[in-house]
């Protein structure tokens, strides 16, 4: 390709385009077959998710900055608390700062909510999906403390800051700038990104569940361990699902613990989603969701190592 036509040109072959339109109808197809209602939530809304490690992009407008989306997530239960019933959004969402191999600033992400589920059923609904799509054998399932402990041969549960940077050290991975040696937390993703994750899933789905309660984000905590899992194929990330978490109190709560690890970390400060807090007060039902990387779902269906060969027009082209 001359480099005149690469400044224009599609990154994704036109084969890797219509894979994706099929795979794209085939999400619909899915869904209507089980009566899950397809909605649209705004990009733009005047709340950004407070996690520290989702950064969003701000929009200044005329009544003030605006924040596009890191997923539909808070105007989707916003739905569910109006009594929606099941519903799914297939669309963009957009990150700040996540460009490379397996990111995009701005994506395609499909998200699902089915109130009155177990995790335990939309598991099952996520593996029959992956089977429909990509024609993988059944799902292996592993708890946290299983898979993690076995790649790090340690108990991720118990071991202090000070052990998983020595274990870091013994696997080669060495120091991480701008990691504290007290950052328990920090060092536990780092040794799970590098060490555990890139062997998940390899020949078969990987759900992931019961995760420490530090990182529950917006589900459950019950017994000691967040009621979530994440779904892993060939080394791949592709879901995140939660037993969502109903109490508007301790989910304000968690907003305002990290709005304050925000302000230690020099990161900007950003307005509390208050109508989500609403909606939750008002009664949020019993529910599981779900979301998946759609355009990582498309690069394993492609046999393809990056997201610019099932994307048209990736960052560096937009």
């Amino acid at each position: 390709m001359s480099l005149r036509r690469a400044r224009w040109a599609p990154s994704a072959s036109l084969e890797n385009l219509a894979l994706r339109a099929r795979l794209l109808a085939a999400v619909r197809a899915f869904f209507a077959r089980r009566g899950v209602m397809e909605v649209e939530v705004p990009h733009l809304a005047a709340a950004p998710v407070p996690d520290t490690h989702l950064q969003s992009f701000s929009v200044p407008t005329v009544e003030g900055d605006r924040y596009l989306q890191t997923s539909p997530e808070y105007h989707l239960k916003r739905l569910l608390a109006a009594g929606s019933g099941a519903i799914y959004q297939l669309g963009r969402a957009f990150r700040r700062g996540e460009a490379g191999g397996r990111h995009n600033p701005e994506f395609t992400m499909l998200e699902w909510y089915r109130p009155g589920w177990s995790l335990e059923r939309l598991m099952d609904e996520v593996e029959e999906l992956l089977r429909e799509l990509l024609g993988v054998p059944p799902g292996e399932r592993r708890s946290y403390r299983q898979a993690v402990g076995d790649a790090l041969g340690m108990d991720p549960f118990r071991a202090s800051a000070r052990e998983l940077a020595q274990r870091a050290e013994a696997l080669g991975l060495g120091a991480v700038e701008g990691l504290a040696k007290e950052d328990r937390e920090g060092w536990l993703d780092w040794l799970v990104s590098r060490a555990a994750e890139p062997d998940f899933g390899r020949g078969r789905p990987l759900f992931v569940y019961d995760f420490p309660a530090s990182q529950a984000a917006m589900a459950k905590v019950e017994e000691g361990v967040a009621r979530r899992f994440e779904v892993y194929l060939e080394g791949v990330e592709l879901a995140n699902g939660y037993d969502e978490l109903l109490d508007a109190d301790e989910q304000r709560r968690r907003f305002l613990h990290q709005l304050e690890a925000r302000k230690r970390r020099g990161l900007e400060p950003v307005p509390l989603d208050e109508r989500l807090l609403e909606a939750m007060e008002a009664g949020l039902p019993s529910c599981c969701g779900v979301s998946v990387g759609f355009d990582r779902l498309v690069m394993l269906a492609a046999g393809a190592d990056r997201l610019s060969e099932v994307v048209a027009f990736p960052w560096e082209r937009a």
